[in-house]
C-alpha cells in the first residue's frame, strides 16, 4: 500500500476553516471546532497541516491539568518552561505574540471536564488573538455549549462527515497497488467508512491479489475479505 496524505472533502473544509481563522477581519474571533466520529482522519489532518504550517499541535491527555497543558503549549514555542503557572501562560502570551501561530488542539474532549482547563485556550486566544483550533469527538459540540463564554469565540465549527463515494473511490485508486471493481468499490462505501477499516482493507486485498496472482479485486472478494473480518 502506497503512502500518501489524499485531499477527502473533510480535508479540503479543514484548510478552508484555518484559513478564515488566518484571515478574518478585526474583530472576529479566532477559534474554531472540528468535531466527528472517529476514523474519518481528523487527527491526520491536524498532523498534516501543523507540519506543513508551523502549527502548534497538542494533543490532550485524560486528567490534564491547566499547568500541564501550559507546560505543553512552552515546549511548543521551543521555550523551557517555567515552575509557576502564572509565568508558564506569560510565556506563551509573549511567544505568540512575538511570533504568532496556529494552535491545533486535538483530543479536546479530555478537556471538557474541566473548566479551568479548556479556559485556559480560551484567554491564550483572548490575549494574543492566535487562531486556535479545539478537535474533538461527535458530541464536543453540544458539550463545549455549556461553556458559553468559549462557545461564543468560535466563528467556525466543522462537522467531519463520512467519506463520500468519490473519496473512497481516491483512497482505493491513490493507496492500493491493485484495482477494486467499480461494485466493490460502491461495497466499501456503503458498508466501511472509516479510514481505518478502509486501510486494512486494501492491505488485506493486496495480499489476496499477490498470493493468487490477481489483476483486480471484485466484489466477492470484498465481501469474503470483509466476512473473515468479522469471524
Amino acid at each position: 500500500m502506497q503512502a500518501k496524505f489524499l485531499m477527502t472533502k473533510n480535508v479540503k473544509k479543514f484548510v478552508t476553516l484555518v484559513n478564515n481563522l488566518i484571515n478574518r477581519a478585526e474583530g472576529v474571533p479566532g477559534m474554531a471546532l472540528v468535531y466527528g466520529e472517529p476514523g474519518l482522519g481528523k487527527s491526520k489532518v491536524a498532523l498534516w497541516w501543523s507540519a506543513n504550517n508551523d502549527g502548534i499541535l497538542i494533543t490532550a491527555k485524560k486528567t490534564m491539568s491547566p499547568h500541564w497543558l501550559l507546560e505543553e503549549i512552552v515546549k511548543e514555542v521551543g521555550e523551557t518552561p517555567l515552575y509557576k503557572s502564572s509565568d508558564l501562560f506569560d510565556q506563551v502570551v509573549k511567544a505568540l505574540i512575538k511570533y504568532p501561530r496556529v494552535i491545533i488542539v486535538d483530543e479536546v474532549d479530555y478537556l471538557i471536564s474541566d473548566k479551568d482547563t479548556v479556559e485556559i485556550l480560551r484567554d491564550i486566544h483572548d490575549r494574543t488573538h492566535n487562531p486556535i483550533v479545539l478537535i474533538g469527538m461527535n458530541f464536543a459540540d453540544k458539550k463545549l455549549k455549556r461553556n458559553t463564554h468559549l462557545y461564543d469565540r468560535f466563528s467556525e465549527i466543522l462537522h467531519f462527515e463520512t467519506f463520500t463515494a468519490n473519496d473512497i473511490d481516491m483512497f482505493l485508486k491513490e493507496l492500493s497497488e491493485v484495482k477494486f471493481t467499480p461494485k466493490a468499490i460502491d461495497y466499501i462505501h456503503q458498508t466501511g467508512n472509516r479510514f481505518r477499516q478502509i486501510v486494512k482493507l486494501i492491505n488485506k486485498a493486496e495480499e489476496m491479489a499477490a498470493t493468487n496472482d490477481l489483476k483486480e479485486i471484485t466484489l466477492e472478494m470484498v465481501m469474503k475479505i470483509t466476512r473473515k473480518d468479522l469471524l
